[in-house]
């Protein structure tokens, strides 16, 4: 017999709030029925970009043969340009902009709302683009560890002055679930490996491409091998804040980002947009058939 797992929210501050403002969500207990709204979420997935957001929500529609009467799907967080959240059944789809704190804003939220609706035994995904190190473009990586710009699988964040270590690790039991699902898709490459998540996009990402950078291509060069030899696969913006507020908030996290180029080979990507797009389903489809395998499994 299964056991249902609760969102936990290690905040004893909130019970004090006689309303929750979900500002940057623009939702709030005092004027939304959560646990009627949400309380049926299995599934939060979340991507960067809004529009990515509303196509996924528009393919789950059709995956899981969700009636949407002809119209398309509202944006439940219209009345704010900060994301864009859309819901078909059991899955829940919010974009979350660039970058940890970003991101990390939008979980703040989400998180709260997941448990102000009583929502159980929920699996949180990002879904993204990375770029690779060792790995032809169009790889999709599913990440196991989730390790800074030292390779340690670890979270430093400032709190009060002083800082905090959080762990970062992704739930095992997801990742190779979704790794059993790019098995049985056969469509692209699937591998699991560590994830290098870094505070920016050039010089935090060894690229020479930047406004300003500070060391040579060997320089460059030495420290993506060495980043290649500590198992990384690939390297985003976003993926150490969601193992650790999974880990904090009792979620099952993953994260699913295909890889758009070899670092080992080139800075910027030089990839048709047609390739690019076809590169941008890849999570999608991986995810997609992983929350529909999950669903089927219970019916």
């Amino acid at each position: 017999m299964s056991t249902e797992t609760t969102i936990h929210v290690p905040n004893p501050h909130l019970e004090k709030l006689k309303e929750d403002a979900l500002y940057h969500l623009a939702l709030g207990t005092g004027t939304h029925n959560f646990p009627a709204m949400f309380g049926d979420v299995k599934f939060v997935c979340t991507g960067g970009s809004p529009s990515r957001m509303k196509a996924f929500i528009s393919y789950m529609t059709m995956k899981l043969a969700i009636s949407s009467l002809g119209c398309e799907l509202p944006n439940i967080c219209a009345a704010t340009d900060r994301y864009a959240m859309y819901k078909a059944g059991p899955v829940l789809a919010v974009s979350h902009g660039i970058g940890m704190s970003s991101i990390a804003i939008m979980l703040h939220d989400v998180i709260k709302l997941l448990y102000h609706s009583k929502c159980t035994n929920v699996i949180l995904i990002r879904m993204g683009t990375s770029g690779g190190i060792g790995l032809e473009p169009g790889t999709v990586v599913v990440t196991r560890q989730a390790v800074n710009a030292s390779f340690k699988p670890e979270l430093k964040q400032i709190v009060l002055g002083k800082p905090v270590i959080r762990k970062t690790d992704l739930d095992e039991k997801t990742a190779a679930e979704l790794m059993e699902c790019g098995k049985e898709l056969h469509q692209f490459n699937t591998v699991l490996g560590n994830t290098m998540c870094t505070l920016d996009f050039y010089e935090g990402q060894a690229r020479l491409d930047g406004a300003i950078c500070s060391y040579t291509e060997e320089d460059k060069m030495n420290y993506l091998k060495a980043a290649n030899e500590a198992g990384v696969k690939n390297m985003e913006m976003e993926s150490a804040i969601v193992a650790a507020m999974c880990n904090l908030s009792g979620i099952r996290g993953a994260v699913v980002c295909v890889t758009l180029l070899n670092r080992l080979h080139e800075d910027q990507i030089t990839s048709s947009q047609d390739i690019l797009e076809e590169y941008e389903e890849r999570p999608q489809k991986l995810v997609g058939h992983f929350i529909k395998k999950c669903i089927d499994k219970k019916k």
